[in-house]
């Protein structure tokens, strides 16, 4: 079922590790809120930084008893991708027991073993053909329209707080190499950003080079894509 931007208009009533005490309270926070609408788990999976677009790490779960079936569902993921326009969102409900050779894919019986049979997917584009994807697993086979959307909802209006949280949590960046990374993304040389921070070019160039070495990049550029990937651009 794909959710239409009209129904999601409709007025209703959030991460460094996955450990993180803050990640656990605000996704701790945010499930209670989502029981309301049938939703019994919640899972955040962003890009692998150093992998394909078809590959995806775990940001976050809840409760956190389900890791172990979180990543078996970023290792074995055949939810696809969608083509869309940039920063537009993606929302889709899927039926885990439905289709065929279920038996074949190790993250559906991982979920239905815990009584999860379905799963609303927000997606949220990323450059490069990536994606952060909010996934709110239900123990119903089909949840009510209205339900559906306004755990959608909660998910689009909620993000911007919970990506925020999910980079300072993931991010191995320090805030002056973050604030050396974001002027090179303004387009400023390392000159124009000494000059703007107040220190001195060699310094600037030090720090992004600690930059590219935490990200594993060459390139200023590369740098800036993957901190977009992390969520702090």
């Amino acid at each position: 079922m794909v959710l239409s931007r009209q129904h999601l208009t409709m007025s209703i009533q959030l991460p460094a590790r996955t450990d993180s005490p803050q990640l656990l309270e605000l996704l701790g926070d945010w499930h209670r809120r989502l029981r309301e609408f049938a939703v019994d788990a919640v899972v955040i999976l962003g890009p692998d930084l150093c992998g394909g677009p078809d590959q995806r790490r775990v940001l976050g779960v809840f409760p956190p008893r389900l890791s172990d079936a979180a990543r078996s569902l970023a290792e074995h993921y055949d939810l696809g991708t969608v083509e869309q326009e940039p920063h537009a969102p993606l929302v889709v409900w899927h039926a885990i027991s439905q289709g065929d050779g279920l038996g074949a894919i190790p993250w559906r019986s991982d979920w239905l073993t815990h009584g999860l049979r379905s799963v609303l997917r927000i997606v949220f584009a990323l450059p490069a053909g990536r994606a952060f994807e909010c996934l709110l697993f239900s123990p119903l086979d089909r949840v009510e329209r209205g339900d559906a959307a306004s755990a959608a909802w909660s998910a689009l209006t909620h993000w911007p707080t919970l990506r925020a949280a999910l980079a300072k949590a993931h991010s191995p960046l320090t805030a002056r190499e973050l604030q050396c990374l974001a002027l090179a993304f303004e387009g400023l040389t390392a000159r124009a950003s000494a000059e703007r921070l107040a220190c001195s070019e060699r310094t600037v160039n030090f720090h992004l080079a600690n930059v590219m070495a935490k990200l594993k990049v060459d390139t200023k550029m590369g740098a800036i894509q993957r901190a977009c990937w992390l969520g702090v651009l």
